[in-house]
């Protein structure tokens, strides 16, 4: 496969790839990741969209799996990074060394040089670290002695952070949370479920039995296609009127940015192409816009004292503007 969705020669082939490819991913995950299948769902949609990942949970239920097992089944290399109070901008890009032989200083790249880099406990590490990964994740670049140096593509960071122990964090900033295509949370297992995990890791770890599906070649293939899926004009109003509306509500301080509004439509984007569809739904929007947009709201002081949902917020939102009938097919 090559690197360019010039390969498919229609919106509907395209969709059909994604499709396949996606099923097929979403069984290897599911070897080591029991009962997720939204969450995992909502993962691949942010990949397949060339978005970042933010994962907010408490400790042990899968979140640092979900990111190894997401790599392995994509084919993709992997890097972890253990964020920690101590940990320094060049801990995380790379850093220059002089080479005394050839009396020059050469660029040993960091652990973001891979397809997929796990944060992991992103707000343990000072807003200065934290700022580090800004570039890499905007531009897919590290700047270092004035030399740009690309991160190979595909890229995309997952990022990890437990929202019950806060003591010695620093929480992400607007700007930084704004970066993240979405945010999700995996929960607690069910009883049967967990019975399930039990069972499964009494033997092998089972991410010793996840294959590659693709690799990064045709991930970046599969990513160009997503942009051959058709989104009416309606829908793109729609999800205007979304992001515009809460801008306005009287609990929220900062509203959803124009990136969250385009990643909204990235998001269910993909969606729709991993249904199989060439065209996007309202239905997809709905799907993605908790994920995609709570996190970029900011809720005024007194909002948050009461403990408001921005998730909450996002639904009333949804609820309160009339969504298209129509979605026409090209």
């Amino acid at each position: 496969m090559d690197h360019h969705s010039e390969r498919f020669t229609s919106p509907e082939d395209a969709a059909g790839e994604i499709y396949a490819a996606s099923q097929a991913i979403l069984n290897e995950i599911e070897k080591v990741i029991l009962g997720k299948r939204d969450a995992i769902r909502l993962a691949l949609a942010a990949v397949f969209a060339g978005g970042h990942i933010l994962i907010e949970d408490i400790p042990g239920v899968g979140k640092t799996s979900l990111a190894k097992t997401l790599a392995k089944a994509l084919g993709c290399t992997f890097k972890r990074i253990q964020f920690t109070p101590d940990l320094l901008p060049s801990d995380v890009t790379g850093i220059s060394i002089y080479n005394q032989k050839t009396l020059e200083f050469e660029f040993r790249p960091g652990p973001v040089f891979a397809n997929v880099v796990l944060a992991d406990e992103i707000n343990r590490a000072s807003p200065k670290t934290q700022s580090s990964l800004l570039e890499c994740m905007e531009e897919a670049q590290v700047t270092s002695d004035g030399v740009t140096h690309l991160i190979p593509r595909p890229f995309f960071v997952i990022a990890t952070q437990n929202h019950i122990e806060l003591q010695g964090t620093y929480p992400l900033p607007e700007a930084q949370l704004d970066r993240f295509m979405l945010s999700l949370s995996m929960g607690y297992p069910s009883v049967r479920d967990e019975s399930r995990i039990l069972e499964s890791r009494l033997g092998e770890n089972p991410i010793q039995i996840v294959h590659p599906v693709i690799n990064a070649g045709e991930l970046s293939a599969l990513q160009h296609a997503t942009q051959m899926i058709f989104v009416d004009e309606a829908i793109r109003d729609w999800v205007v009127e979304i992001a515009t509306a809460t801008r306005v509500r009287h609990e929220v301080f900062l509203g959803v940015s124009p990136r969250g509004t385009l990643s909204l439509i990235f998001a269910a984007r993909a969606l729709a192409a991993m249904q199989g569809r060439a065209y996007t739904t309202p239905d997809d929007v709905k799907s993605v816009a908790v994920p995609v947009l709570s996190h970029r709201l900011v809720l005024k002081p007194e909002m948050r004292v009461r403990g408001l949902d921005p998730a909450q917020i996002i639904r009333d939102t949804l609820d309160s503007i009339a969504c298209p009938l129509t979605y026409a097919k090209r």
